[in-house]
């Protein structure tokens, strides 16, 4: 816990760095965000989601492409709102473990082995109060960021004379941005927490 402690106050801390970016930076960061944008799109459109899928559809879901990315996010793997309760959170684990369990699933062991891991490893982290808490915590810092360039793009569309409106009014697009944003934190988290442990067993 300690570790993670340490890996997340990490995260919070280069967000001030990152805001710095110089125009080329922010240009290429921008064409990322799109490629992600439009591969996120793409996948919700495949996944058409349903709040209790097949044991099939939830293997699928938990191994579709970028699924080593995604799933590093627990909200996404649980299918669970940030704002749930913890009632919620174990209803929802013990649904999906049921439903990707190896013995559930004999025809695939394999994936269904992973997707079980997936689904367990996500609820390990939000069930206790203190690992639900930070992950709340990295959503908060998602909703920060992204509200943070709603409007440094209101602020251009206003410095060139052009109407202040961004995709980002619209209570879906600002909800997929912040889902984008929570991703990458729960990204940037495991490769810090990677690097530190790599560090740690050289130093030993």
């Amino acid at each position: 816990m300690e570790l993670i402690a340490r890996t997340h106050k990490s995260i919070l801390q280069i967000g001030g760095t990152k805001k710095k970016m110089a125009s080329g930076e922010a240009s290429k960061s921008a064409e990322s965000e799109s490629a992600f944008n439009l591969f996120y799109t793409e996948v919700k459109a495949i996944e058409q989601v349903d709040s209790v899928l097949t044991s099939k559809q939830q293997i699928d879901r938990l191994h579709r492409p970028g699924s080593t990315y995604f799933n590093l996010n627990p909200f996404e793997v649980l299918q669970i709102d940030p704002d749930c309760t913890m009632a919620d959170v174990k209803k929802k684990y013990r649904q999906l473990s049921i439903l990707v369990h190896p013995d559930k699933n004999p025809a695939d062991p394999d994936r269904s082995q992973k997707s079980f891991e997936a689904v367990n490893k996500a609820y390990k982290t939000l069930e206790n109060e203190e690992g639900y808490k930070r992950c709340k915590e990295i959503v908060e810092e998602a909703k920060t960021r992204t509200e943070d360039m709603m409007k440094q793009k209101r602020k251009q569309l206003k410095k060139e004379g052009k109407p202040i409106i961004i995709p980002e009014d619209d209570t879906e697009q600002y909800k997929h941005a912040v889902y984008v944003q929570t991703c990458k934190l729960f990204a940037d988290l495991e490769r810090l927490r990677q690097e530190r442990e790599a560090k740690d067993m050289h130093e030993r």
